[in-house]
């Protein structure tokens, strides 16, 4: 497990790997001090050959379009790469930031950890 501090502690990245699951669980807030600190730890999972990223959000309490803009700039290389990713227990907050851009168009959104685990179970079985 791999723990980090960014943004003067607003947010916080806890790294684990549950099986196939790479789960990426964010605490705080999210926002320009620390957006690209969240893009690194990305790019770390998928330096690691991840495939399969869940990125629990059940205690990030803020997100601004820095943070919003780290999860768009790597919806095509997910697609392109067939990385399996979605995000899950977002709060209501946080929820309809992603729903006033569209992005649950994108990007796949679970109500909780299971059902991501699920939907990636599932959509995997499709291909």
């Amino acid at each position: 497990m791999l723990k980090q501090f960014y943004g003067e502690l607003l947010m916080t990245v806890n790294t684990t790997i549950d099986g196939k699951f790479h789960i990426l669980q964010i605490q705080g807030e999210v926002d320009a001090s620390n957006a690209l600190a969240l893009d690194n730890e990305i790019e770390s999972v998928l330096s690691e050959g991840a495939k399969n990223i869940l990125v629990d959000c059940s205690e990030m309490t803020y997100i601004a379009s820095a943070g919003l803009g780290v999860f768009m700039s790597k919806i095509q290389d997910f697609k392109k790469n067939e990385i399996y990713f979605s995000l899950c227990s977002l709060s209501t907050n946080v929820k309809n930031a992603f729903d006033i851009l569209g992005l649950h168009e994108f990007i796949k959104i679970t109500e909780s950890l299971n059902s991501a685990k699920e939907s990636i179970n599932d959509e995997a079985n499709d291909c």
